[in-house]
C-alpha cells in the first residue's frame, strides 16, 4: 500500500492526530490519550493501539522537551525523583500482555479519569505557594503514573501534570516542563516493553505518516502556544472529547 492510499483510506484518522498534535503541544503534552481515544474506535488490533499512540506521543513532546530545556525550566534534581521509578514501572507496564476486553476497560477508566483531571484541573498562571515533597512520595507518584502509564500506553502527563497542580509542586511552566520530560521518558520505556514483547506487530506504513503528521502538529503546537492560544480552554474542549469517548468505549464493552 502505498502513502496516497493510506492517506486516502485514513484521512480522517490522520486529519484528527494533526489536530490532537497541534492541541496538545500548545499544553506541553504528547496526545497519547487522544491517539488511543480514536484508535480505539478503528479496527486496529489493541496491541498495535498501544504502540502506535506511544511512537506519535515521544515524536510531538521531544520538541517539548527541547524546547523547555533551552528556556532552561528544568530542575533536574527535583525532576529526576519522579522519573526514576517511573522508567522501569513503564517498561513492566508496557510488556505486560493483557486480554483485549480488559485493555478497552482500563482504556475507558482511564481515559475517564483523564478527562475529569483536565476538565476539573485551573491552570494557575500566578506564583504559587511551592509545597515541598520529599523524595519518598515523589518517587511513588512516578512509579504508579509509570505503571499506568506503560499498561495502557499512554506517557502519563496527563495525570501527573493535574496531580501536580493540585499539590503546588511547582510554578505552572515548571509543571508543564517536568510533564514533558516524563511524558518523554515514559512513553520510551513502555514503548521499548511493548517491542519486548513478541505479539506486538505494526502497520510501519500507516505509523510512519501519522509520525510525520504528529511531528508536523506538534511543531505548529508549540509556536501557537507562544503566542495565540489559551490552554485552559484547550484542555477543557480535549477533555470534554476524551469523556464522550471514555464512555463509548466503556458502554461498549464493559459486560451489561
Amino acid at each position: 500500500m502505498d502513502f496516497t492510499e493510506i492517506f486516502l483510506s485514513n484521512w480522517n484518522i490522520i486529519l484528527s492526530f494533526l489536530a490532537i498534535a497541534i492541541l496538545y503541544a500548545s499544553v506541553g503534552f504528547g496526545g497519547g490519550s487522544s491517539y488511543l481515544a480514536i484508535l480505539a474506535l478503528t479496527s486496529l488490533a489493541y496491541t498495535e493501539i498501544r504502540a502506535t499512540a506511544l511512537i506519535c506521543n515521544i515524536v510531538v513532546v521531544t520538541n517539548s522537551y527541547i524546547l523547555y530545556h533551552q528556556k532552561g525550566y528544568y530542575n533536574y534534581r527535583k525532576v529526576l525523583p519522579l522519573v526514576l521509578i517511573s522508567i522501569p514501572m513503564a517498561f513492566i507496564g508496557g510488556y505486560i500482555h493483557i486480554e483485549e476486553t480488559l485493555f478497552f476497560i482500563l482504556l475507558g477508566v482511564t481515559l475517564f479519569i483523564a478527562s475529569i483531571a483536565m476538565l476539573t484541573n485551573k491552570q494557575d498562571t500566578q506564583k504559587d505557594a511551592i509545597q515541598k515533597k520529599n523524595i519518598a512520595t515523589n518517587l511513588s507518584i512516578g512509579g504508579i503514573i509509570g505503571f499506568v502509564s506503560g499498561l495502557v500506553g499512554i506517557g502519563g502527563g496527563i495525570f501527573l501534570a493535574p496531580l501536580l497542580h493540585l499539590t503546588k509542586w511547582d510554578q505552572s511552566k515548571k509543571i508543564a516542563a517536568t510533564a514533558s520530560i516524563f511524558i518523554l521518558v515514559n512513553s520510551i520505556a513502555g514503548l521499548s516493553g511493548q517491542f519486548s514483547n513478541p505479539s506486538l506487530s505494526l502497520n510501519l506504513s500507516l505509523v510512519s505518516v501519522l509520525a510525520c503528521t504528529t511531528f508536523i502538529g506538534g511543531q505548529i503546537g508549540t509556536r501557537l502556544s507562544m503566542k495565540f492560544i489559551n490552554p485552559i480552554s484547550l484542555k477543557r474542549a480535549t477533555g470534554i472529547l476524551i469523556l464522550f469517548v471514555s464512555i463509548k468505549i466503556l458502554v461498549k464493552h464493559l459486560p451489561v
